[in-house]
């Protein structure tokens, strides 16, 4: 099992990308990152204290989770991503599986990865990486209550539907909005006691700072 870093395997992601791209495409990556950086609402983005409302979302197996199934025996991991065919979640979602599921379990915390894809292409993701967690979509729903939706730029769609690509096709949404990133620790009080969202998604949360924010709780639950 690899002990690289999810922040390195990104790298090197990138790293590739400078090498095999075409430059004009390159760039259009690059800016788009960029230009989400700049422009994130940081103030909209779902952070530590606020409390969490009921919610549902679809499991690729055919289950509906509720905030209430997900904290029915510890606090709730929920890590969003943006869909089945992107090459940063496909490295990102197996890596969390080697490094964060196993510790999760440990801990007594159910962990659910979101995605708004229909769940007829979102399952791939599931079965491609053998995936031992939740896969589930909320359709958008979860990520526009969190405040973490964005929209890709007209550079970004242009390039990609030159390519023969449609995200609001693939999405199933029919439109281009697409989560940021996002780790989130829920408490079985409800309240989010640990949030990462990062605009750029070639940059995710390292595991350990979710298991230590988990650990708190689950040692602050059994002091009490």
């Amino acid at each position: 099992m690899s002990r690289s870093s999810v922040t390195q395997k990104l790298a090197e992601l990138h790293a590739e990308r400078v090498c095999t791209y075409e430059p004009a495409e390159l760039k259009v990556n690059i800016d788009q990152r960029a230009s989400l950086v700049e422009a994130a609402k940081t103030a909209r983005f779902i952070r530590a204290g606020d409390h969490v409302e009921p919610f549902t979302v679809q499991e690729v197996g055919g289950a509906t989770l509720s905030l209430n199934d997900l904290l029915a025996d510890g606090p709730a991991v929920l890590m969003f991503f943006r869909f089945a065919g992107c090459p940063a979640c496909n490295i990102a979602i197996p890596h969390y599986e080697q490094a964060l599921a196993p510790g999760l379990r440990a801990l007594g915390a159910s962990f659910t990865a979101i995605s708004p894809q229909e769940l007829v292409r979102l399952k791939e993701i599931k079965t491609r990486h053998h995936l031992s967690f939740n896969v589930a979509s909320d359709g958008n729903e979860l990520g526009r209550q969190f405040g973490i939706l964005y929209t890709a730029n007209e550079a970004s769609q242009a390039a990609a539907r030159a390519r023969g690509v449609d995200i609001g096709s693939i999405i199933g949404t029919g439109t281009w909005e697409l989560p940021q990133p996002a780790a989130i620790v829920i408490g079985q009080d409800r309240v989010v006691h640990f949030a990462d969202v990062s605009p750029d998604w070639m940059m995710r949360t390292e595991a350990e700072p979710i298991l230590e924010a988990v650990r708190l709780l689950v040692q602050a639950r059994a002091a009490a």
